[in-house]
């Protein structure tokens, strides 16, 4: 059932509690009832509001091209660009899109809407629910969404996750990764010589140089880095020729 405006409407959200706002598969805005719509496929949802550009703003936006979705996934700032960056790094999420809807509820006087900045699929089948909003930027009214947020995640059984600023060294090693996501990054017989070096603990530098020429193996070791088959402490240290790599689990098969 979808609701449009009016009492009407709004009787249902006071009674459901949650109403969603999303794009259709007809490219329309629908609303209906959480209870209605929560099994959507929101992680393939298209954003139920634009990204506007104009001289003069301040804040960035622009679009990720997603590895695990192999689409583009907007962002509003910077920020929310390092989170749609860190979803897709992620080996648990296997789908996640931008603005995927409008959450809509009745607060005490009035009735209040958010629209959650990224909406996640997991490997599991779970869904996850991402705002991001540095620390310093919550206002009484963004923890009141976020609360409300949260609160709606947990009658659907989603997990919900207010973030904020990458660690800057997190932030940088994935960052650099990233530049080698694209799928052209990989050279089949390169990652075999590369995976049979790190199937045991060996320096970047010297297995790279084990492998063959710098040019040609560093696009696809980084590559088989972001896809997190091989892996190394990305948290506390930056990426240099020192670094300790091998292959996850322990084996290049």
């Amino acid at each position: 059932m979808s609701v449009r405006g009016g009492e009407a409407w709004a009787d249902v959200v006071e009674r459901w509690g949650f109403d969603l706002e999303f794009v259709d598969e007809c490219g329309a805005l629908a609303r209906m009832p959480l209870q209605q719509c929560w099994g959507r496929r929101f992680e393939d949802a298209l954003p139920v509001r634009s990204f506007p550009s104009f001289k003069g703003q301040k804040n960035f936006t622009g679009l990720w091209w997603s590895a695990t979705t192999s689409r583009h996934v907007g962002f509003e700032s910077w920020v929310e660009r390092d989170q749609a960056m860190r979803l897709d790094f992620d080996s648990n999420v296997v789908g996640f899109s931008s603005q995927p809807f409008r959450i809509w509820w009745q607060g005490e006087s009035h009735i209040h809407r958010h629209v959650p900045d990224y909406f996640a699929r997991m490997a599991d089948g779970s869904g996850l629910v991402v705002d991001v909003r540095p620390d310093n930027r919550i206002e009484p009214e963004d923890a009141a969404a976020f609360a409300a947020t949260s609160r709606l995640c947990e009658r659907v059984g989603w997990a919900f996750r207010r973030v904020g600023e990458l660690d800057p060294v997190l932030r940088a090693n994935v960052d650099w990764l990233a530049g080698y996501r694209h799928p052209r990054c990989l050279r089949p017989e390169v990652a075999e010589r590369v995976l049979k070096i790190f199937s045991e603990p060996t320096a970047l530098g010297e297995g790279v140089r084990a492998a063959g020429p710098r040019l040609a193996v560093l696009p696809t070791l980084f590559h088989l880095m972001w896809s997190r088959r091989i892996v190394t402490d990305l948290h506390t240290r930056l990426l240099s020729s020192s670094s300790p790599l091998s292959v996850a689990g322990g084996s290049s098969r």
